[in-house]
């Protein structure tokens, strides 16, 4: 097949079937623009040669300018699937169904790509944005605080389906094929309906490793374990090549932040929340991961676990250098300042006393997707404090 003379630049042309490692016929797509016949032909060899099982270098024959990687006007896509055979996206990024991960002692298996997944809890929903899977779902549920500004337009293109838990009616008038969550209360009775109803009605489930209902199921917090969760998802999704893209760019990030060193010598407080006795990171957790990417040192070290309540008293013998605080819709970082800055007590901390605190939200501070992006926003408000 040669382009038609009305075929426009940069239009998209299937020069294929070919047949793929899978057993099944894929289509090869490519970009045109406006380039001579032969050229073409020589492309067109090229990329069936590209899809096709054998692992062998391209012919030798004429080849666009450069070889066979792509030139200007001349951009291959990938290989699709061919029409009937599913969604193209999964195809060309790898992915292949049914799927099946472990996931809290369970096996979940995706039987067909997910085109109207449903997301509960933030996040998870931002671990589905990051992932850039926004057109394959069907509705969101539950914030903690504010979405990320560069996940906030794939969000808005996604129907939200209730402030908080939507009711069983709800989720199921979505009408969802496959549903992740960050914690086990969204997989309950009070709320969607547990993983075992669920299954039973066609509809697979994810639940972040961290969250499972049986502790000795539960993942170790690491950034390589959020990395694991994400790589899970997206090829649940049918998009393994998203994960990869999504999990280089945030192992460069943390590495600046880790070299940056911006904590080193300063001793943090980290206060989720309550007045009464604070909650508060331990040793094993979000917070804890971002206090060692930065390289500060947590005040509460020696609490085991991810979160703790600590009495003040702890708080003001430890006297931390800096407070971070989490900024949430049900405890925000304003109403804790106000809190310690007028406590007769807390006020005299050196932190409160030189206005050391650092805000990050809630969000950023929970194993997921946007980690990392707490780890260098604290770095960068440490960076900014005067010594």
């Amino acid at each position: 097949m040669t382009p038609s003379p009305k075929t426009k630049p940069n239009a998209l042309v299937t020069v294929g079937p070919a047949k793929g490692p899978s057993g099944r016929f894929r289509n090869v797509r490519v970009l045109t623009s406006q380039f001579p016949a032969p050229e073409f032909r020589a492309f067109k060899l090229w990329a069936l040669k590209l899809c096709a099982p054998q692992r062998r270098p391209p012919p030798a024959g004429p080849l666009p300018p450069g070889g066979p990687g792509p030139r200007p006007g001349i951009a291959a896509t990938g290989c699709a699937g061919a029409p009937g055979s599913g969604s193209s996206s999964a195809s060309a990024t790898g992915g292949a169904f049914p799927v099946s991960v472990n996931n809290c002692g369970r096996t979940v298996t995706v039987k067909q790509q997910p085109t109207r997944a449903v997301a509960l809890n933030q996040g998870a929903i931002e671990e589905a944005l990051a992932l850039g899977v926004q057109k394959q779902m069907a509705g969101t549920a539950y914030l903690d605080d504010k979405v990320a500004d560069k996940y906030k337009d794939a969000y808005a293109s996604i129907p939200v389906l209730a402030d908080k838990y939507p009711t069983k009616e709800v989720f199921a008038q979505a009408k969802p094929d496959f549903a992740l969550a960050s914690y086990a209360s969204a997989f309950s009775d009070k709320a969607v309906g547990t993983r075992d109803e669920l299954e039973q009605q066609g509809i697979p489930t994810y639940l972040d490793p961290f969250a499972c209902d049986n502790k000795a199921d539960r993942a170790q917090v690491s950034f390589d374990n959020v990395w694991s969760s994400l790589g899970d998802i997206a090829k649940l999704f049918g998009q393994p090549g998203n994960a990869t893209t999504v999990i280089d760019a945030q192992k460069t990030e943390l590495d600046a932040v880790k070299q940056a060193k911006a904590g080193d010598g300063q001793k943090v407080f980290w206060w989720d929340s309550q007045t009464d006795t604070p909650f508060t990171g331990g040793n094993a957790g979000g917070p804890a991961l971002v206090m060692q990417a930065v390289g500060a040192t947590n005040a509460f070290a020696d609490v085991d676990g991810a979160w703790a309540n600590v009495p003040w008293e702890k708080v003001v013998a430890a006297d931390p250098d800096v407070i971070v605080l989490a900024d949430a819709s049900w405890s925000t970082a304003q109403s804790k300042i106000d809190y310690i800055s007028n406590d007769p007590a807390l006020k005299n901390l050196k932190a409160v006393q030189n206005k050391r605190f650092i805000t990050v939200p809630f969000s950023q501070t929970t194993p997921g997707a946007t980690l990392v992006d707490g780890a260098k926003s604290v770095s960068d408000q440490l960076a900014a404090l005067p010594r």
